[in-house]
Parts: structure tokens; C-alpha cells; sequence
């Protein structure tokens, strides 16, 4: 799997850009803020619908585009996959601009095109596999744990569509029932219209968790070993995942085991529920944690050890996502080398060099050793502008 082109019109820096990106290893390197993270930001949002961060829809717009009579942003790719190809093509257009004390509020409507067809999001994503990482991805180890989850999401989403129909429709499922306890809570609803509501959280939660478990499992296996190397052998890695709906202890041999368990776990805190009027049970409070030598990172890890761990676990995830698909994703490196010391920067470089498309920022291209360089297509992005180092 490979991206072919790139066309990016109002996104972020870019106010046009027609781009042909090579499979293999392309180094694109320049100053901050001319461009480079925004590059791979609209590839990641080309795939998923959304960003690796949170970031409203609105400031994906270039603030000119926004002064428009009909503003929009329009991030289009051509990717080649399973010996054919497939457009994506994603344009954000606000429904109006209103200006509120200097404030600008701009609800976002997404139109989602794949091969020229509309499209929902589930139809999009996991067309183009994608694993990014950048030194933001520290957070996803010390961070909130709506980071983890958000992350969990987007890499299950882009190898099961199930995944991501069953997410959406639990969150509308979510938003409902909440509703509904704060109006029993009230006294203008009965009890027993909960039933039809915790039925549905329970089927559509269960198939979450069940997959969230089962990833975190492979994910666990797999980055074990990258962090062996990362870090000379000195620390072991595990991941740990803890359900909202079971002690740490809870094993889910089948998707029936998290049902049951789920479902005893709601009728526990019923009462609870009731007084705060909010879910309290489900995978919308879950957690992962990342242990070394048993320790964990999230509380005891240095920062050096933390971005390490985020390392392992997004190479370990291109992995993953091989083994589920059959295709290799497209990996994205956001300036990582700056923050890596030159045992770790080896050791990721070699890592990558067998890896069908990565797509690498950097400030600085002299971190980079000449034998890397010498097999990577160059360019240079200057001000919203993308120039090749070969022509």
C-alpha cells in the first residue's frame, strides 16, 4: 500500500498543493512552521476522518479560505492497494461563519468522497492504513486516558469497520441513555425504559471491548521486542489493559465472557448511575497502561523512557496491522530523530528500511546518515510549497 498523490486545497498551510509522493522513503525537511507536520496531518485526516490530535474541524480551514464567499478545504489522495487503486477525498465546508466577539464559530459539515462516490466515514477509513507518530505521541503514555482510547479507536477502526459502525452508534447510544437517566433522575421518565438502552450499550460496548483486549494483546506481543532493541536489552514491555467493566484481574476468554460481565457490572451500578445521571459502566472509561520491568510508565517513566515506549508500540502497531490486513500501512515520522539519541535513531532507521512508503519530517537533515539519505527521495517544504532536492 502505497500513496501515489497528494492535493490539498485551504488545509492548514496549504493553499494549493499538487503532489506525487514516491513509494519507499521520502525525507522532507525545513524550518518550523512551514508546513511539514500539516503534510503528514492531511494524510492521517485523509484516512481516519480525524487527526491523530484533537483539533477542531474549523482549524483545518486556512484563516483566507474562511474570508470566502464559500469557504472549504479539500484533502484528496490517490492510493494503490491490493493491485488497484482508490481515490479518497475528503471537503470540509462550514455551514456559515459567525463572528462573536472577535470569536469566529464555524460549524463544519465533512463531505466524504471515495472513487468519486459520497461516502460515510466507516466507507473511508481503512482504504488507506496509515501509523503516525511525532513527539506529541509522549502524551499517549502520560496523557489523559481519552488519549488511549482515542488511539485504541483509530488504529482498530482502520482494520475492522465493524469496529468503527459499533463505535459510532455506541457513542449516539451513550449520549441517549445519559439523557434518559437525568430525566428518570428528575422523575419524568420510568425506570424501565432504561432496559431497551442498556441493552444496546451492552451489545455494541461488549464488541469493543472484546476487540480492544484483543489488540492490546497482539499489540503487547509484538512491541516487546522492538523495545528490547530501542532499549539495549535493559527493559521489558508489556501492555495492560483494564476494562471499566472488570477488576484488573478479569480474563475474557470469549466475547460472551465480556456480555456477562458487562451486564453484572451495570446492574451494579445502577443506584450510582442514577444519582449522577451519567453512564458510569462501559468502554468510554477504559484504560491501558504501559509497564517496564513491570513499572508503570504513565506514573514512574522519565520522558526518555515514555517516547521510547510510544516508539515500540507504533512500530509494533505496523505490524499489526500487516498480520490483520495484508497490507503494509504507511508510516508517518514526525521529526522523531531530534528527540532520539543516535542508538535509538539507528535503530529505528534500520527498522524502517524494508517499510513500502514512510514519509519523514525533520529540521535538520544532517541527522540523518548518508547511507539513509542516499536511498530516500528529498524535499524541501518552504512557506505551503513542496520542492524535490533531486531536481
Amino acid at each position: 500500500m502505497h500513496i501515489q498523490r497528494l492535493e490539498l486545497t485551504n488545509f492548514r498551510n496549504y493553499d494549493e498543493l499538487k503532489f506525487e509522493i514516491p513509494p519507499g522513503i521520502s525525507v522532507f525537511q525545513g524550518a518550523n512552521a512551514q508546513g511539514k507536520t500539516n503534510l503528514l496531518e492531511a494524510i492521517c485526516f485523509v484516512a481516519t476522518a480525524r487527526l491523530s490530535r484533537s483539533v477542531p474541524d474549523k482549524e483545518l480551514i486556512t484563516w483566507n479560505a474562511l474570508q470566502e464567499k464559500l469557504p472549504f478545504a479539500r484533502i484528496s489522495a490517490d492510493v494503490h492497494r491490493n493491485e488497484r487503486d482508490v481515490q479518497l477525498e475528503i471537503i470540509l465546508r462550514p455551514r456559515s461563519v459567525h463572528f462573536e466577539d472577535n470569536a469566529i464559530s464555524v460549524p463544519i459539515q465533512k463531505h466524504i468522497r471515495v472513487n468519486g462516490i459520497a461516502r460515510r466515514a466507516f466507507d473511508l477509513v481503512g482504504q488507506l492504513n496509515m501509523v503516525m507518530f511525532s513527539p506529541r505521541d509522549i502524551d499517549l503514555i502520560s496523557g489523559e486516558p481519552a488519549l488511549r482510547r482515542r488511539h485504541l479507536d483509530i488504529t482498530n477502526s482502520q482494520v475492522d469497520p465493524q469496529y468503527l459502525r459499533n463505535l459510532q452508534r455506541y457513542n449516539k447510544v451513550l449520549g441517549q441513555r445519559n439523557h434518559l437517566l437525568r430525566q428518570i433522575a428528575a422523575g419524568n421518565a420510568h425506570l424501565d425504559e432504561l432496559a431497551f438502552w442498556d441493552e444496546e450499550l451492552v451489545k455494541l460496548g461488549t464488541y469493543i471491548v472484546f476487540q480492544r483486549n484483543e489488540t492490546i494483546s497482539k499489540v503487547s506481543d509484538l512491541s516487546n521486542p522492538i523495545h528490547d532493541q530501542l532499549s539495549g536489552g535493559k527493559e521489558t514491555l508489556s501492555l495492560r489493559y483494564q476494562p471499566n467493566i472488570a477488576p484488573e484481574t478479569a480474563k475474557f476468554e470469549t466475547i460472551d465472557d465480556v456480555e456477562q460481565t458487562f451486564n453484572r457490572a451495570l446492574t451494579a451500578a445502577r443506584e450510582k448511575e442514577l444519582a449522577r445521571g451519567q453512564s458510569l459502566v462501559g468502554p468510554h472509561r477504559d484504560e491501558l497502561r504501559f509497564l517496564a520491568n513491570e513499572k508503570d510508565m504513565g506514573t514512574y517513566g522519565s520522558r526518555g523512557q515514555q517516547r521510547t515506549i510510544a516508539l515500540s508500540i507504533k512500530l509494533a502497531e505496523v505490524s499489526f496491522m500487516l498480520a490483520q490486513t495484508g497490507q503494509m500501512p504507511v508510516l508517518l515520522l514526525d521529526d522523531v530523530l531530534s528527540e532520539l539519541d543516535s542508538q535509538r535513531r539507528q535503530h529505528l532507521l534500520d527498522a524502517i528500511g524494508e517499510y513500502q512508503q514512510v514519509l519523514v519530517t525533520a529540521t535538520d537533515p544532517d541527522r540523518f546518515p548518508p547511507y539513509f539519505l542516499s536511498q530516500a527521495a528529498r524535499f524541501t517544504v518552504e512557506n505551503g510549497t513542496i520542492k524535490s532536492d533531486d531536481s
